[in-house]
């Protein structure tokens, strides 16, 4: 008979542990436009909010990024490059093909990964390892309208907003966090995101409206890797000619 309680003891302990574990939530929050975007622009498509545990917090050693996958791509095409905005897990390699029939030279010094992948041809492409959390600016060195941004993550809990301004974060454990916010409005002068100190709980799910400021077409301006403006496009310059 000692044996028998002694099992129901533990299995009990066990439940309670798991039903501890289960309490996770679904976060919602909702992206305004502070002002009118600029024509051709989609602002919300391009904010991104992210959950770090508060240091010393039970939830401090929830899971870390998760393994970062493969086939991760920012092409240059059309003298632009694709995605505009990409979120990857620390640690992830990023590929960087060249898809224009010309020459690029694309390059990072803001904070984050500060990288500068020299000239290279059509057909070609480099790779780029994103080894630590930061928000990356990226260029090219010789087209100034190109422009993109890699954010690197060391947490599971985020999201982008989709086109309506609406986005949610899955399974994220009750507990205290900090939020953290990036919107291309606030331009690569402000390369650390905002945050603030929020609680998921039971009844305590929603981040409500977060206002971020309208993109209106300057917020990516920057000079080339020299740190000087670009010089005029040279027809007889080779690296602006169209390979066969």
């Amino acid at each position: 008979m000692m044996y028998r309680r002694t099992w129901i003891v533990v299995l009990t302990l066990c439940t309670g542990m798991g039903e501890l574990h289960a309490q996770v939530a679904t976060v919602r929050g909702r992206v305004e436009v502070a002002g009118p975007a600029k024509t051709g622009h989609t602002p919300f498509s391009n904010t991104v909010v992210w959950l770090t545990p508060v240091p010393g917090t039970a939830i401090d050693s929830a899971p870390a990024s998760p393994d970062a996958p493969a086939n991760l791509r920012l092409t240059q095409k059309n003298k632009s490059f694709e995605p505009h905005v990409l979120v990857v897990p620390a640690g992830s390699a990023v590929e960087f093909p060249n898809r224009d029939p010309f020459f690029h030279n694309v390059f990072s010094l803001f904070e984050g990964k500060r990288f500068d992948l020299g000239l290279y041809e059509a057909g070609t492409s480099r790779m780029i390892h994103f080894d630590r959390p930061g928000i990356s600016y990226i260029f090219c060195n010789i087209h100034p309208e190109m422009s993109a941004v890699v954010i690197t993550l060391a947490t599971p809990f985020y999201a982008v907003a989709n086109g309506e301004g609406q986005l949610h974060i899955p399974s994220v454990p009750y507990g205290r966090y900090l939020l953290h916010l990036w919107s291309e409005g606030a331009g690569p002068e402000n390369a650390q995101p905002a945050a603030r100190e929020i609680t998921i709980a039971e009844e305590s799910t929603s981040l409500g409206v977060i206002r971020v400021p309208a993109v209106n077409g300057q917020s990516l301006a920057h000079k080339n890797k020299y740190g000087r403006d670009y010089d005029p496009p040279t027809p007889e310059n080779p690296v602006y000619h169209q390979q066969p």
